[in-house]
């Protein structure tokens, strides 16, 4: 079995690096590196053990389910395994979705732990972010045996997932009508289901993701959220995203439209604060925003 690796970037050099850091020291190593380059200038990446291609996409908007059809197009590899550029991958990780993969078929997905910041400024070092990585209190763990079906398609989770080649293909990839952030996992998840392809979890495969700022809900994309949400309900007759939407609501900065949601006004500093992620927070969450603004609405 040949292993692809998946990844797309923009921006992030220091992150991205330590990806290629960290494939290079698995014990199972892959057999290449397929890069999407969602920006202009090519990365200056460390040596690997292993062939790095960069497929360069240009710098216009966030092209993320192009950017993972394409890397998984271009990939040689019979299992591709898919990592976000903010992932470490665990020495073991590779070798795991191999042995996962010689069992299982369908969608593999590894786990992850997120690290605080500060956490690689000393280099990798599994054992010390095994520690201090902790579990998205909004994400399953890992399963109580070697791997469990997830019979929920929506929990699906672009950051850390294998697939065969052929499995991939047979779905058709992401939907590339799904443009900027939000609702393209969702959508692959249902795909996935659709196609009666089977969803892991699986024990292992673990990926430490690094610290960054971010927002959660992602307020900052209030407009590409919000396009797909409706391309979703147009596609599949349902809604999805809407705990986001609903801390939306709740902020002002959209209400609802008939079967869809219609915006009000653009995001102000008191909403990227009230969604930012604190410096002492591994993580961002939505769960948090969510309930106190609920908290507020209810003593309103």
């Amino acid at each position: 079995m040949t292993i692809s690796v998946c990844t797309l970037a923009f921006g992030r050099e220091r992150h991205l690096a330590n990806l290629v850091r960290g494939l290079s020291r698995n014990t199972v190593l892959p057999d290449e590196l397929v890069l999407s380059v969602m920006q202009s200038d090519r990365y200056d990446l460390p040596d690997a053990p292993f062939p790095v291609r960069q497929i360069m996409l240009g710098g216009k908007g966030i092209p993320l389910a192009a950017a993972r059809n394409r890397a998984a197009t271009e990939a040689e590899g019979d299992l591709l395994v898919f990592l976000d550029v903010d992932c470490i991958p665990r020495s073991t990780c590779i070798g795991d979705y191999r042995f996962h993969a010689d069992k299982l078929g369908g969608l593999l997905m590894g786990e992850v732990a997120y690290l605080p910041e500060g956490a690689t400024q000393f280099g990798i070092d599994d054992p010390m972010f095994d520690r201090i990585g902790v579990k998205h209190s909004e994400r399953a763990g890992p399963p109580a045996g070697q791997s469990a079906r997830c019979h929920d398609y929506r929990c699906f989770w672009s950051l850390n997932f294998a697939m065969a080649k052929r499995d991939f293909e047979a779905t058709g990839g992401f939907d590339e009508r799904f443009v900027g952030y939000g609702g393209e996992d969702t959508d692959f998840g249902r795909v996935v289901a659709t196609c009666e392809l089977p969803i892991w979890w699986v024990r292992g495969a673990k990926a430490y993701h690094q610290y960054h700022p971010h927002h959660m809900p992602p307020v900052h994309h209030l407009d590409s959220v919000l396009a797909n949400a409706h391309r979703f309900i147009e596609k599949w007759g349902e809604p999805t995203m809407q705990h986001w939407l609903r801390v939306f609501v709740l902020m002002g900065l959209v209400e609802r439209d008939g079967d869809g949601w219609r915006k009000l006004r653009d995001p102000r500093e008191a909403d990227l604060e009230l969604t930012r992620q604190q410096e002492d927070q591994p993580y961002a969450s939505s769960a948090w925003v969510l309930e106190q603004l609920e908290a507020q609405a209810s003593i309103g």
